[in-house]
């Protein structure tokens, strides 16, 4: 009797790209839990020129029945003899996997579960063809490549695949697509047995009593590494932050070892990359998060008090508000952006990296934590990355302090303000640099997409909105873009974070693209108990170099009605989308408009406590806040698509979230602001593209022209660090 439920599973790629070895290997492991048939499209081609005949038999003797879940019955071809010959049989398993070329061929793709393509370049597709077939394939090599040609011209199958996989890429690669094929929807439920073994996950906690310098503990250990963040408590070694402090933590990761993996979503599809495999998750981007985190999966280690216990960490970029209410905004149609400056693609609409390793920094109790996965078998892989991150933590104490045996920390070759002391000179623009100071960068000079008019103009047109009863408040932005030569990512993220400390601060690489962010707006925070919390800004002053006369400017906004308007607006709305999932009577305002104050701004922040209720998905309550309210204004529907009318471009990065999502299911994201995003340029001057985007909440009572400097004073930390000005002429 066929099985109920079965997986039809393609194995496609052109000739000699290994995917014969990968089927039958799969397939062996597969057979752990399931009943497993394989199919060999080699068998059925009529033919050295049967590819089109050979994948219309496939699909009507093969994949038709099998689809029904019957048997398949067809006739396998005599290459001696050049006609039909036996008749063969392949059983209605559990998982069928169809291998060759043409198995996920346009005709067959509609009755297959999934699609893996297998990819190699030419010469070793030939190589291995020929080796493994004989020299009698030699002279029909081309014969048959030109068939293949012509099939690619007209389809595009790599491009509709579920898994890639690079081909003659080592032993690892079966048990990699293995893995890879639990994370496709289309195959939960028959490879539980599978999800479910996965399972058994561990995290290890080693702990050193030490005080790095954390700059050079990131460049030292994750310097090289494609793929690496670090969340930044770079206001941290101004004091020691109390246990409970927001800027107790950093955290320092990358994709690489045993368990790392890559994800980029844009448009619909998350692509996740693990060495030579790369999935495809054809599905809303928070569905695929709450997946992949939405639940507990390991305990924190005993004596440990972060929250991160390994797991993703990244951005969501603001373009994901279509999937929490809004449109997608996808072109820049309106500005004054040269062409030089438009940067060469839309960057990822999420970018996440998940780590089976970091290193975790306690400020509060002078300690880094070195933490890795385990599946309980042996890895060398972890064990040689252990070693290097205690090499790399001495070295990097050498640039600050390490404890001693009695609790104190003993300094070397620091200043007197300590492991991170920024004493030394400032360039010539007047940045402050770390102590390792990194070479003086070209100053970027800036071209805003609305000139001072134009961005007055859209105050008042959200004005208008405001007065026909549309939206409360408009959290207008606009953008700032530079083009120059080649930067080095970290050595701009180092100016930042000297000039403007912050307890949110954050640097994200990703292949081609970096966002450095000096933010200091916790977006939402979810512990692995339940316990939520919101902590907007909504009203800023510049600060002055006058004592006097700063304090006047933070009395100032303290006093202001239109700031207290513009940030209990913001409080309402985060009350009300936390209200939808928290226990009810639990959400609370712990703090109203109270003042921070920072390197370059003051700052109103209140902050909404709450209690996640019993059950209730954790992704769903984070896409219920999505966007940052603070980054949309209220009512958050109507008002997004008053922005998208008025700023007409998408946001990226800037104004979605960053952080982390622990695999003890917790999560702790800021507010993507004071952000400068960089795009390596694939033109031939290989220079960088540069994109700052500022912002300010509009209401009935504000006064474009302070909105506009509003502007310029939320840039200007970011613009200093870079030695840059801001660009008053352009524009009427």
């Amino acid at each position: 009797m066929p099985p109920d439920v079965h997986l039809l599973i393609a194995v496609d790629g052109r000739s000699g790209a290994g995917k014969t070895t990968l089927a039958l290997e799969l397939a062996a492991l597969l057979r752990e839990h399931h009943s497993v048939a394989v199919f060999h499209l080699e068998d059925i081609y009529p033919g050295w020129d049967g590819l089109d005949d050979g994948v219309a038999r496939y699909v009507h003797h093969v994949l038709e029945p099998l689809r029904t879940g019957r048997p398949a019955t067809w006739s396998a071809w005599d290459w001696e003899r050049g006609e039909d010959g036996d008749r063969r049989t392949t059983a209605a398993a559990e998982i069928v996997l169809l291998e060759g070329v043409g198995a996920a061929a346009a005709l067959a793709r509609p009755l297959l579960d999934a699609v893996i393509w297998v990819d190699a370049d030419p010469q070793t597709r030939r190589r291995t063809a020929i080796e493994r077939d004989g020299d009698a394939y030699a002279p029909f090599w081309q014969r048959w490549a030109d068939q293949e040609d012509r099939w690619l011209a007209g389809d595009d199958p790599a491009a509709a695949a579920d898994v890639v996989v690079q081909g003659h890429s080592g032993a690892s690669s079966p048990a990699a697509v293995h893995r890879a094929l639990t994370a496709l929807p289309s195959c939960a439920v028959l490879l539980a047995p599978e999800r479910a073994d996965r399972r058994g996950l561990t995290v290890q906690c080693e702990r050193l009593d030490a005080v790095p310098n954390t700059p050079a503990l990131f460049s030292g250990l994750y310097g090289a590494s494609a793929a690496a963040v670090w969340l930044d408590s770079s206001d941290a070694s101004r004091t020691t932050p109390a246990l409970d402090s927001r800027g107790r933590f950093t955290i320092m990761a990358d994709a690489d070892g045993s368990f790392g993996q890559q994800a980029l979503h844009s448009g619909g599809v998350t692509q996740i990359s693990a060495g030579a495999v790369t999935i495809r998750i054809r599905e809303p981007f928070f569905r695929w998060l709450d997946d992949v985190w939405g639940r507990h999966a390991v305990r924190r280690p005993e004596g440990f008090a972060c929250e991160f216990a390994l797991g993703w960490l990244g951005y969501l970029g603001y373009e994901l508000k279509r999937e929490t209410g809004g449109a997608d905004v996808r072109s820049d149609s309106g500005g004054h952006l040269p062409a030089a400056e438009l940067p060469d693609a839309e960057l990822p609409d999420a970018a996440l990296l998940f780590a089976g390793r970091a290193v975790v920094v306690d400020h509060a109790e002078g300690a880094v934590f070195l933490l890795t996965l385990s599946d309980g078998n042996a890895d060398p892989d972890r064990d040689a990355w252990l070693n290097d991150a205690r090499v790399a933590v001495e070295a990097a104490c050498g640039a600050g302090g390490i404890m001693d045996s009695a609790g104190v920390v003993q300094w070397a070759g620091a200043g007197a303000g300590g492991p991170e002391d920024t004493t030394c000179a400032s360039d010539a623009a007047g940045a402050v640099l770390p102590p390792s100071c990194p070479p003086a960068l070209p100053v970027p000079r800036f071209t805003p997409r609305d000139s001072r008019a134009e961005y007055l103009d859209k105050v008042r047109d959200a004005q208008a909105e405001i007065t026909e009863g549309n939206t409360y408040e408009v959290c207008l932005t606009t953008s700032l873009t530079a083009h120059t030569g080649r930067l080095d990512p970290l050595s701009v993220y180092l100016r930042l974070r000297a000039a403007s400390p912050a307890p949110f601060a954050h640097f994200l690489r990703f292949p081609g693209f970096t966002v450095a962010s000096t933010s200091p707006e916790r977006f939402l925070r979810l512990d692995g108990s339940g316990n939520l919390r919101a902590e907007p800004i909504k009203g800023t002053r510049g600060r002055s170099a006058d004592p006097v006369e700063d304090a006047a400017l933070r009395e100032e906004l303290r006093t202001s009605a239109k700031d207290h308007a513009e940030n209990i607006m913001i409080v309402d709305l985060l009350r009300n989308d936390l209200s939808h999932h928290a226990v009810p009577g639990s959400v609370t305002v712990s703090r109203l408009c109270d003042i921070e104050t920072y390197a370059t701004v003051h700052q109103m922040v209140s902050t909404i406590n709450a209690r996640l209720r019993p059950g209730r998905p954790r992704t769903a309550v984070i896409a219920s806040a999505f966007p940052a309210g603070s980054m949309t204004g209220a009512p958050k529907i109507s008002t997004m698509a008053i922005l998208d009318r008025l700023e007409r471009s998408p946001r990226g990065p800037y104004s979605g979230a960053a952080g982390y999502f622990s695999l003890t299911g917790a999560t702790d994201l800021a507010v993507v602001i004071r952000t400068l995003v960089l795009q390596d340029a694939t033109a031939d001057d290989g220079g960088t593209h540069l994109s700052l985007g500022v912002g300010g909440a509009i209401t009935a009572d504000s006064d474009p022209a302070e909105e506009w400097d509003e502007v310029r004073v939320k840039a200007r930390g970011v613009l200093s660090a870079l030695g840059a000005q801001f660009p008053d002429s352009v524009g009427p």
